[in-house]
């Protein structure tokens, strides 16, 4: 598997993923134009958006409610080292939801791939060439 990576101007950096096209750029302070996410916001998103995944196909699968289903994601970065430190999910569940599925929402949320490549990190390698 590849992602191609390029560079369309500016600070912006731009990722082939199959037939999508992700645009990042940083923020005015950081020398961007602020026009699309920063890749640290791209990071963080996709922690949200496959925990969310998850959340939502839990309640699918029980044919439950996802009306009211949303996630909130807060986190917390050493100020000094520009490391994450702490990721909160919170699952606001929807009226009615069944109590007795709260804690294995939590437990399928927790499932999330994004989080885990997290938990148990790939090998990085950087070179050059093709």
């Amino acid at each position: 598997m590849s992602m191609q990576i390029s560079f369309p101007g500016g600070v912006a950096v731009s990722a082939q993923v199959g037939s999508f096209n992700i645009l990042t750029d940083q923020p005015s302070a950081a020398g961007g134009q602020g026009s699309a996410p920063a890749p640290y916001d791209l990071f963080l998103a996709s922690i949200g958006t496959c925990a969310g995944f998850f959340a939502l196909r839990f309640c699918q699968q029980r044919e439950l409610t996802t009306e009211g289903l949303s996630l909130s994601l807060d986190y917390h970065r050493d100020p000094e080292k520009k490391k994450l430190q702490k990721v909160v999910i919170r699952i606001q569940l929807p009226d009615n939801f069944p109590e007795k599925y709260r804690s294995a929402i939590i437990r399928a949320t927790d499932q999330c791939a994004v989080k885990r490549a997290l938990v148990d990190p790939p090998e990085f390698e950087v070179t050059t060439g093709s």
